[in-house]
């Protein structure tokens, strides 16, 4: 599998929760996201997430749609991502959807690690096409 490093701007703009949702403590943003280097895209996406800052435990999920180019090949493709937070422990996944490549990504697998050195973003993508 191949493996493409870059970085990536985002911004997280805080949004409406549901009626049902608005007193359970969640959290949900709009992500808008640029990528630089072998993956050349835009991101935008939904987050919902909860942190309990006392203890440093919580999580996120997030979908993500990706329109770009990989490495020259133009699509889109949606992120899955599932952050967990255990006592300040963070863990991370950030995976292709299954089956959600489009035009030239079509069949597009793989896994998105985020590193974060300096304030800057890094992605690295390991993925099959």
């Amino acid at each position: 599998m191949p493996i493409i490093t870059g970085e990536f701007t985002v911004a997280m703009q805080p949004e409406a929760m549901s009626a049902v949702a608005a007193d359970s403590g969640v959290g949900r943003m709009s992500l808008n996201k640029h990528y630089q280097g072998a993956l050349q895209a835009e991101g935008k996406g939904e987050m919902l997430a909860y942190m309990d800052r006392a203890i440093g435990s919580g999580v996120y999920v997030a979908v993500e749609r990706v329109t770009g180019s990989v490495e020259g090949r133009s699509g889109s493709f949606l992120l899955h991502h599932t952050g967990i937070m255990t006592r300040g422990a963070p863990g991370l996944t950030v995976a292709v959807v299954p089956d959600s490549g489009s035009g030239e990504l079509t069949g597009l697998r793989g896994n998105v690690n985020i590193r974060i050195e300096d304030g800057k973003h890094y992605y690295d993508f390991d993925y099959t096409l």
